[in-house]
């Protein structure tokens, strides 16, 4: 592959946000990794270049449990990437954060089983320990707010998620012991992305829409279907989110996620 311009802040696309064409001059784009090739696309949006990447492929093709993590997260830093806007449908186990709401997540649980979660498994490749005191960046979620104040969105600015392994949802049972656990919202692809792209030293946020209250808060049985209405209802919202949070991210600004390695 020819090597773009350098791509300096990426958007990942998860359930319901499909759509690329919040950005101009698009094309189609194949990254070559060690884990697999990326397919992608970059374009570009107020004089600034970004990559969109599909997590669940084209229409919803690839369940979480099988989204390709590490190429996805090694595809991005090979382009330069070092600002990640990631988007997730959350359940709510949270009477605060209703369906509608952003949460720009500052903490999560992980409860997923079999994924891989480093990029580095010994050999020529190392050991690494990477520090997650503080695994999502605090720069780009204060700029997230600002801009969900300023376009006058029900945000809130922090949260814990916890990643289930899924497919399935989740069983009554397990909603009641993430909320002793202190979980607020829970999803599926949250996690290895983020201590992937910690290791890869990007700056890493997720855009969490709520979509529905959580197995035993909800009183009907939950669908996918519902996420993705709910997701379809709000996606104006989050497009524009989206490209005012791109318009106010200074590509060249320094962030101790840009050292993690080190």
């Amino acid at each position: 592959m020819k090597k773009p311009v350098e791509v300096k802040i990426a958007v990942i696309g998860g359930t319901g946000v499909y759509d690329p064409n919040i950005l101009s001059n698009l094309s189609d784009e194949t990254v070559v990794t060690p884990y697999g090739d990326v397919n992608l696309k970059i374009g570009s949006y107020r004089d600034k270049p970004v990559a969109f990447l599909n997590r669940h492929g084209m229409e919803h093709s690839i369940p979480p449990h099988l989204v390709n993590y590490r190429a996805n997260i090694d595809a991005l830093k090979k382009l330069g990437v070092k600002n990640v806007l990631a988007t997730g449908a959350v359940g709510s186990l949270n009477p605060a954060m209703q369906p509608g709401h952003f949460v720009f997540v500052d903490q999560f649980i992980d409860f997923t089983k079999g994924r891989k979660q480093t990029f580095f498994e010994g050999g020529a490749s190392g050991v690494v320990h990477i520090d997650m005191t503080e695994p999502y960046c605090s720069g780009l979620r204060e700029v997230l707010s600002r801009a969900a104040r300023n376009l006058g969105f029900f945000a809130h600015p922090a949260g814990t998620y916890v990643c289930c392994e899924g497919p399935r949802f989740e069983t009554a049972a397990e909603i009641k012991m993430y909320r002793l656990l202190g979980g607020d919202l829970v999803g599926m692809t949250g996690v290895p992305e983020v201590p992937l792209a910690r290791e890869a030293e990007m700056c890493y946020t997720t855009i969490a829409m709520v979509t529905n209250y959580a197995a035993g808060i909800s009183p009907a049985c939950l669908t996918h279907r519902e996420v993705l209405d709910m997701m379809a209802q709000n996606s104006e919202n989050i497009r524009k989110l989206v490209m005012q949070t791109i318009a106010w991210i200074d590509q060249d600004r320094s962030c101790a996620c840009h050292r993690a390695i080190q």
